[in-house]
């Protein structure tokens, strides 16, 4: 199972063909957690096309929903860990986003540097796409 991170879904947005990934994976096979939708959504101004994707989105598993505040302790911990070593994480969001990912035994795919940071130091499964 997949994490899409935020970078990811944007990058796919912008090729005009969200649903790129289905060559490399199954719908069936992607998941997703409410920091990601948050991020995605925001960055939407036509309002049409910020209803399809948010349809899109919410039709995903979302993991951890509610966010328990167990979520954001372990973000805290990830990121002070990282800091601790001198890796640099530019987002707390990932953090977030991360902790959902280990929670579940997923691995996030990214088009973003923290989240190698961040497999560093803990026992996150990311790959680059």
């Amino acid at each position: 199972m997949y994490l899409l991170d935020t970078s990811v879904w944007i990058e796919s947005f912008r090729s005009g063909d969200p649903l790129d990934l289905a060559g490399t994976l199954g719908v069936d096979e992607i998941v997703t957690c409410l920091p990601v939708i948050q991020e995605v959504l925001q960055g939407f101004r036509d309002e049409r096309v910020f209803r399809l994707a948010r349809e899109a989105l919410f039709s995903f598993p979302i993991v951890e929903s509610p966010l328990s505040a167990g979520v954001f302790e372990q973000a805290v911990e990830l990121y002070r860990t990282a800091r601790r070593v001198g890796r640099q994480v530019r987002s707390s969001v990932d953090c977030l986003i991360a902790v959902c990912a280990l929670r579940h035994n997923l691995e996030v795919l990214h088009v973003d540097r923290d989240y190698e940071s961040l497999a560093s130091v803990s026992a996150l499964k990311e790959r680059r796409i």
